[in-house]
């Protein structure tokens, strides 16, 4: 391969799934003002990266094609656009791109999405950060209005597929706040639920899972709603009088339910949660990975060149934490 050209997974059409990406050969990018060029040492994937490869987010993303997917990496800065005042070469950091770009040996980013890593964060934990990270966070504190000092009176929470990329960090950022954690997950996954501080974990396929029904009998203040399905009516009676369901990916429904509660005054409301990155949020989930407050559970490790692989186990949607991609 020549000293400017990369390896990088691309596709140049909607649809098509894992077996529409192709390993391409293609230029490094060059930094442009307030950006630096990284060299990747790991890259996560995300349902939306896939909900982008379908085309449910045109004309928004992807801007061009081909396009090279992927939005949340960790890496090396190994040269700095004109302007950069906080970053210099050598720097390990983890960024979150706007229009995709992760997989590939090298990347771009802007100053404004890309924050420091510790040693004690590694890349591959920095990579799983942004996108579940931020949106477990925004969840909780911006939709359920959660304060992660503890300084709340209890808050009554229901997480579903607690095992997923966001569901784990969720459990997890909710205990640093008063909570009762009630989460739903697989029958195998229940043991690690747990150990990441849920107080009652239920199996989603059985009688009271999919009810949604806390064992201990409790109304919930707030829903993280980070698993597919489930209509309202199966919510409604499981809430507090003023209980919030906070939808994490919501589809048109949601947005439509959410706006007829509003004219009929409703007190149980379902939020459709709009998440846009955040640099200091990010930088505050770097520094509890830091400190041993926040864990990322990894599903697996793919390295660039079976990339398909990865993307076949975000489209089978039963991860156990993160999909890493590695170069």
């Amino acid at each position: 391969m020549g000293d400017n050209l990369m390896h990088a997974i691309q596709y140049s059409t909607y649809g098509g799934g894992a077996a529409g990406l192709k390993h391409v050969e293609v230029p490094i990018p060059t930094p442009k003002q307030d950006e630096v060029l990284l060299k990747l040492e790991a890259t996560s994937l995300n349902p939306l990266d896939l909900k982008i490869q379908k085309g449910l987010i045109r004309p928004f993303l992807p801007r061009k094609f081909p396009h090279i997917p992927a939005t949340d990496v960790a890496g090396e800065v190994i040269k700095v656009g004109e302007g950069v005042k906080n970053f210099k070469v050598g720097d390990k950091v983890v960024a979150v791109f706007g229009s995709g770009g992760g997989l590939a040996e090298y990347a771009v980013a802007k100053e404004s999405s890309t924050v420091g890593r510790p040693p004690e964060v590694s890349a591959a934990e920095g990579a799983a950060l942004p996108i579940a990270g931020l949106a477990a966070y925004e969840a909780l504190t911006r939709g359920a209005g959660l304060k992660l000092d503890g300084s709340d009176q209890q808050v009554n929470l229901l997480i579903t597929a607690a095992s997923g990329g966001v569901g784990h960090y969720a459990v997890q950022l909710a205990k640093l706040g008063n909570t009762h954690v009630t989460a739903t997950c697989g029958a195998r996954n229940i043991h690690l639920v747990k150990s990441l501080g849920a107080d009652e974990v239920l199996d989603y396929k059985s009688p009271d899972g999919a009810a949604l029904k806390s064992p201990s009998g409790r109304k919930y203040d707030a829903v993280i709603h980070c698993a597919t399905g489930f209509p309202w009516s199966t919510f409604e009676p499981n809430l507090s009088a003023n209980g919030k369901v906070i939808d994490i990916s919501p589809r048109p429904i949601v947005f439509m339910t959410f706006a007829l509660q509003k004219l009929t005054f409703s007190k149980k409301q379902l939020v459709p949660l709009i998440m846009l990155p955040n640099k200091e949020k990010l930088e505050y989930l770097v520094k509890l990975v830091k400190e041993g407050k926040l864990k990322t559970v990894i599903d697996s490790k793919h390295p660039l060149s079976k990339a398909e692989d990865a993307w076949a186990k975000i489209i089978d949607g039963h991860a156990t934490g993160k999909i890493i991609v590695e170069p």
